[in-house]
C-alpha cells in the first residue's frame, strides 16, 4: 500500500468516525435509544406479569420475552405496537454499539466496550424476536433452547460448552444480584432527591436482584442439562422460572420474583428519561 493510498483510507476511516459520532449524539437518536430503555421496561413488566399468573396456575403459555411480545401482539392493534417496540430496541442496539466502539474501543476501554455490545447482543435478540412476532411467526425460546442442549449433549466438548454457558449465565445473574445489592446502578441515572431517590433506590434495588435471581435459575438449568445429558430439563427464561415454584414455598418465591422483574421494567422506564446519553 503506497503513503497516498494509506493516507487516503486513513482519512475515509476519520470521516467515517466522525460521522458515526454526528449520528451518536443527535437528539433524534438520543430519543430513540432511550424509547428502547423504555421497551425494554415494559417487556419486564409484562414478563413479571405473566410469571403472576404461571405461579397461580392461570395457564400461560410463557413468562419470557417472547410470551410477553405474543401478548402485546393479541391485543387490538398490537402488531402495530410490536413493530415499535421493535424499533425502539433495534436503536438501542444501534446506540450501545456506536457507544462501545467510540467511546470506550477507541480509547482502549477493552472491558467496558465489551460490556457494552454484550447487552447490544441482548437488545438486538429481542428486536429480532419482535420482528419475527411482527411478521406473523413465532418465538419459543424453550424449544430452541431444548433443541440446542440436546445438539451440544451429543459430544464431550458439547457437554463443555454448554456447562460454560451455564456458568457465564451464573455469572451474569451473580452480576446483576450484585449491582441490586450495592446499587452501583445509580452511577447508570440521576437519581433525583428525596422520595424520588428513594423509590429508584427501591426499584432498582429490587429489580436487579430479582433479575439476578432469574438469570441464576436459567444458568442452573443449563448446568444440570449438561450434568444430566438430559436435554428435557432444559429451557429459556420461562422454564427457569418454572422450576422456582419446585423449591419449598416455591410459588410464594416466584410471586416475588415476578414482582421484582415488575419492578426492575419500571426502573427501566424511569432510566429511559434519566439516564445520562
Amino acid at each position: 500500500m503506497t503513503g497516498a493510498t494509506k493516507k487516503t483510507a486513513k482519512t475515509t476511516a476519520q470521516r467515517a468516525v466522525a460521522f458515526a459520532d454526528a449520528v451518536h449524539e443527535s437528539p433524534w437518536f438520543e430519543r430513540a435509544a432511550r424509547a428502547g430503555f423504555a421497551v425494554n421496561g415494559l417487556l419486564h413488566v409484562l414478563i413479571g406479569v405473566l410469571a403472576i399468573a404461571v405461579a397461580l396456575g392461570a395457564g400461560v403459555d410463557d413468562a419470557d420475552p417472547g410470551g410477553a411480545l405474543r401478548a402485546v401482539a393479541q391485543t387490538p392493534g398490537g402488531l402495530v405496537l410490536v413493530w415499535v417496540l421493535a424499533a425502539g430496541l433495534a436503536a438501542l442496539t444501534l446506540w450501545l454499539v456506536a457507544e462501545a466502539v467510540l467511546d470506550h474501543f477507541l480509547k482502549g476501554e477493552v472491558k467496558h466496550g465489551l460490556l457494552l455490545l454484550a447487552k447490544a447482543v441482548a437488545y438486538g435478540a429481542l428486536a429480532v424476536s419482535a420482528v419475527t412476532i411482527g411478521l406473523g411467526g413465532d418465538v419459543d425460546t424453550d424449544s430452541d433452547v431444548r433443541a440446542f442442549s440436546a445438539f451440544l449433549v451429543q459430544s464431550p466438548i458439547g457437554i463443555g460448552l454448554l456447562i460454560a454457558s451455564g456458568v457465564v449465565v451464573l455469572g451474569i445473574g451473580a452480576y446483576f444480584v450484585t449491582k441490586g445489592a450495592r446499587r452501583t446502578f445509580l452511577d447508570d441515572i440521576a437519581e433525583g432527591t428525596g422520595s424520588s431517590k428513594d423509590a429508584i433506590v427501591v426499584l432498582g434495588t429490587v429489580g436487579y436482584i430479582a433479575k439476578g435471581v432469574s438469570l441464576g435459575a436459567l444458568g442452573v438449568l443449563l448446568v444440570v442439562t449438561a450434568v444430566t445429558v438430559d436435554p428435557s430439563t432444559a429451557g429459556g427464561l420461562d422454564e427457569a422460572l418454572r422450576s422456582v415454584t419446585e423449591l419449598p414455598f416455591g410459588v410464594v418465591l416466584l410471586i416475588l420474583v415476578a414482582l421484582g422483574l415488575i419492578a426492575y421494567g419500571v426502573y427501566c422506564g424511569v432510566r429511559a428519561r434519566r439516564a445520562p446519553m
